[in-house]
């Protein structure tokens, strides 16, 4: 080697060597606590627009669906969406994030990967095949990202309750989750292919909406229906507790809608107001609708107006005007109030039993806005949400309703052919019924879980005598009181119009003023009455 070139070598290794100093030196310089990339406010709306999402989940969905139901279904119907949330949160960070939102592996989804490792949960947010940055941490998405998977699969729950088997529940929620939603969300959101195509999908009118009302009712079909006298007599448990869950999860939709710019950005405050002028505006259609049609207005109408306005205006949320809210408010006020009413009562829509018609709030709420979107769009709107659509029809852009459409056929098309294969998989694979058998449908919570919602000794002991599981016990001197008063001439029954139960049989979930012969159980001796 000549001592030119030895000079050149360790010029180069010098200089190497000095680099290498520097970046450790501004490695070390770095803080841990607020890395440059950090910014505390972004990351603190993240986080709380996420909490927000958990929240309507848990408690709200958890709370609606308990007091919608019969009251024997409680806390079946409860403890669905409750496991749903857990079940996806697990296999979210283990492997759905990543393919959801990480680097492309084929044309629709990411590699699986875990989520978990201190490293990356620490570095930067990004999406690398959608080629965006954010100003918090990978943990705080991938958080914020979960609470959307996980309402997803409650919101289909409620298509399933009063008959579904707990066990293929458990099972179907990985395998959708997986096979389904990541899918969807990597071709809206990820990256994929109708990320490029510019569909507009603000906060999942189509990832989460549109594919839980398409699963939810193909998915009812798989099952099959409630017991005919389910479908017949299904007065809500406590409509009290339903408006308790529907306020919780209208307030909640301001991180839904609020956190999808993914950052506390001028958008992220458009998205609030406007869902929250959708919301009433659908919610007053729909009660006007009642009262017209019904001359009655119905409180659980109301909270299904509520649904249909905060499922229209997701897709929207960000990029129309106020008064493209309220437009999008009013057609989801009638929309789905026609398909409910009118399309839902046919003999055709009977066939499947969707149990909170989960199929016209979400499917056709969300067909409504993503057509919404398409149409009243604006050129600002989509500059603040920091894409480059020029608006929809309204702009001059004709084209967006087209994309439009295409994602929602898309995630149709998807959707049908994903949930009948996992339904037929654990059915005919797994050997699982998808159905309970009729005598736990007739029974109720106490068969599925042993317990039941309203712990009142008396009435519980009567319970799981009739049910066949244990033997009644002894009686408490008032019992025996009540049950010498009854038998006794002088006992004067009240008219079983008025509502007071005969006897000391009941069964939870069935009317004591329906007439005999509907399941009920007699009183174990008959009352005479003068």
């Amino acid at each position: 080697m000549t001592s030119t070139a030895a000079t050149i070598v360790s010029s180069a290794a010098q200089t190497t060597a000095q680099a290498s100093a520097a970046v450790a030196s501004a490695s070390a310089s770095v803080n841990p606590v607020a890395p440059p990339w950090l910014d505390p406010g972004h990351n603190a709306w993240q986080m709380t627009a996420g909490t927000l999402v958990a929240l309507q989940s848990i408690p709200g969905l958890v709370v609606l669906y308990a007091g919608w139901v019969k009251h024997k279904w409680s806390i079946n119907s409860a403890f669905m969406a409750f496991y749903a949330f857990a079940a996806v949160l697990v296999c979210w960070v283990v492997w759905g994030y990543q393919m959801a939102f990480g680097t492309q592996m084929l044309p629709l989804v990411g590699y699986p990967a875990i989520s978990v490792d201190l490293g990356f949960e620490l570095e930067d947010s990004n999406l690398p095949t959608a080629d965006l940055t954010q100003a918090f941490p990978q943990a705080s998405m991938v958080y914020f990202q979960f609470v959307f998977s996980a309402i997803t699969l409650v919101i289909i729950a409620g298509s399933y309750l009063c008959r579904m088997n707990f066990i293929a529940w458990m099972i179907f929620v990985p395998l959708w989750m997986t096979f389904s939603y990541t899918i969807g969300a990597f071709s809206i959101w990820g990256g994929g292919f109708l990320f490029k195509y510019g569909v507009i999908d603000y906060s999942g009118g189509y990832v989460i909406h549109l594919s839980s009302g398409t699963a939810g009712f193909v998915g009812a079909w798989w099952i099959g229906p409630r017991l005919a006298s389910d479908r017949v007599d299904a007065k809500p448990s406590n409509i009290t507790l339903m408006l308790v869950g529907a306020g919780i999860l209208w307030t909640g939709w301001n991180g839904f809608n609020g956190g999808d710019p993914y950052a506390a950005s001028p958008d992220a405050g458009v998205a609030v107001l406007n869902t929250n002028i959708c919301t009433a505006t659908s919610l007053l259609v729909w009660t006007i609708m009642d009262l017209i049609f019904f001359k009655k207005p119905s409180v659980i109408g109301a909270v299904q107006g509520m649904i249909t306005g905060l499922v229209a205006i997701t897709p929207a949320a960000g990029v129309v005007a106020g008064w493209g809210a309220i437009l999008l408010g009013v057609g989801s006020g009638v929309v789905p109030w026609i398909s409910m009413n009118i399309l839902g009562r046919t003999k055709i829509m009977r066939q499947v039993d969707d149990t909170l018609d989960v199929f016209h709030t979400h499917f056709v709420g969300a067909i409504v806005g993503g057509v919404g979107t398409g149409l009243w769009a604006t050129v600002k709107g989509c500059e603040a949400f920091g894409i480059t659509n020029p608006g929809g029809a309204v702009a001059g852009n004709g084209r967006q309703i087209g994309l439009q459409i295409v994602g929602a056929l898309f995630i149709i098309g998807w959707n049908i052919v994903w949930t009948s294969l996992i339904m037929m998989f654990i059915k005919f694979v797994c050997r699982v019924p998808l159905r309970m058998t009729d005598e736990m449908c007739e029974i109720g919570d106490y068969a599925i879980h042993g317990e039941e919602p309203y712990t009142f000794e008396y009435y519980n002991r009567n319970y799981r005598r009739v049910a066949g599981y244990e033997h009644p016990g002894k009686l408490t001197d008032e019992e025996k009181a009540v049950r010498e008063l009854r038998a006794s001439k002088d006992y004067k029954r009240h008219d079983i119009s008025s509502g007071e139960i005969l006897g000391d049989g009941v069964i939870m979930g069935q009317d004591p003023a329906a007439g005999r012969g509907s399941g009920e159980i007699m009183p174990d001796k008959a009352v005479k009455s003068d």
